[in-house]
């Protein structure tokens, strides 16, 4: 079975694994730690990263940032994981969801502005599969409406949006590491602040809520707690992951790059054909080449297909049941209808696309997609 995506070892991971239990110190805040985030920050030009557990914790630590308290809104798109959500939900917020785009599949910035109401606190845009939200206008509608943007860049890494890195444009950004992205350390994320005035409480409320980090640089003599805030530090096992990653990038997005446009010239013909849509880049955005999808005409058409490359030995997926559908969601909140979110979600297929994947196998799945519309 060709899988839907397949982590490897790219560099020293191994070896930088060992490196950290031999300078007896696994725990968070080590050397690795502290390469990563000079990393994020000197690369995609952040003014102050923190390497977290998850990007979901990241978003967590945005919501307290923020001061999200019960009965804030937060306006975000349904077709999303549930993560995007949640941060702000275990808060007391509310999720105002908002249509998508049917080029980007991103949250549609023109019906924004129609959900703002006294209680919205921030706008939650996501940078579906590396391609950027409209963020020109996003900024402005927040601006003008005195509210927060948080980047849920989980899978933007690397990609911009008129020159700018995804993740740096709004007041916060945050970056997945799971085992899914271009870049991995099994599980972890960053926090992007992107207002100075957010850092010193950010690196609080990371530290479980004390000022130990101020304690190990010496501008303490005892450390305390200070305020609310959690454990949202990766181990440097995990970090030592990562770093080797990010020594290898160029290498991981040459390749992702090579296979996604491999699929994109070899499946255009299809497209032509009427059969499938291909994934559509606005001018304005470079990718990262995170994930190539393909959109069929009905969700029966994109079931055959897909059920036909599983008898094949390809796993091609799906992805998200839109939360607004989700029974938590109707439960505590009621019916909403997103149309064009509900017609993405059900013709949406992904493709394998990984940094080893081989020339051999792209065109296995090529052929096996073109045979069956043969």
């Amino acid at each position: 079975m060709i899988p839907s995506n397949k982590q490897v070892l790219v560099g020293k991971e191994l070896e930088y694994i060992k490196d950290a239990y031999d300078s007896l110190k696994i725990a968070g805040g080590g050397k690795y730690t502290r390469n990563c985030e000079r990393f994020i920050e000197e690369r995609f030009k952040a003014k102050k990263a923190f390497l977290t557990t998850s990007c979901t914790h990241a978003l967590e630590m945005s919501a307290f940032l923020i001061d999200i308290r019960p009965g804030d809104e937060v306006i975000m798109p349904s077709f999303t994981f549930v993560s995007t959500a949640n941060a702000f939900v275990i808060r007391g917020a509310r999720p105002v969801f908002v249509d998508i785009r049917e080029d980007t599949l991103n949250i549609d910035e023109k019906l924004i502005r129609e959900k703002i109401t006294s209680r919205t606190k921030a706008i939650v845009p996501v940078h579906y599969a590396g391609v950027g939200a409209e963020m020109d206008v996003i900024m402005e509608i927040a601006k003008e409406k005195n509210l927060y943007v948080i980047e849920d860049a989980a899978q933007g890494i690397g990609a911009k949006y008129k020159d700018k890195f995804l993740g740096t444009i709004g007041h916060f950004g945050t970056y997945s590491f799971h085992e899914t992205k271009n870049f991995t350390m099994g599980e972890g994320g960053a926090l992007l602040i992107n207002d100075k005035k957010f850092v010193e409480r950010a690196e609080i409320i990371r530290e479980k809520g004390t000022d130990r980090s101020k304690f190990f640089r010496g501008e303490v003599d005892k450390y305390t707690w200070v305020d609310i805030g959690s454990s949202y530090i990766p181990s440097e096992i995990n970090a030592a992951i990562l770093w080797a990653q990010f020594e290898n990038i160029d290498h991981i997005q040459n390749r992702r790059k090579s296979a996604w446009l491999y699929y994109y010239e070899e499946l255009k013909d299809l497209e032509n054909r009427g059969v499938l849509r291909l994934p559509i880049i606005p001018e304005n955005v470079e990718t990262n080449y995170h994930i190539f999808y393909v959109l069929f005409p009905t969700e029966k058409l994109r079931e055959k297909i897909r059920n036909y490359l599983k008898s094949n030995k390809v796993n091609a997926i799906f992805h998200y049941i839109p939360l607004h559908l989700s029974t938590y969601y109707r439960k505590n909140y009621g019916e909403v209808s997103l149309p064009v979110t509900e017609s993405i979600a059900s013709r949406i297929l992904r493709l394998p696309l990984y940094n080893t994947i081989t020339e051999s196998e792209l065109n296995y799945i090529v052929t096996m997609i073109k045979k069956f519309f043969r």
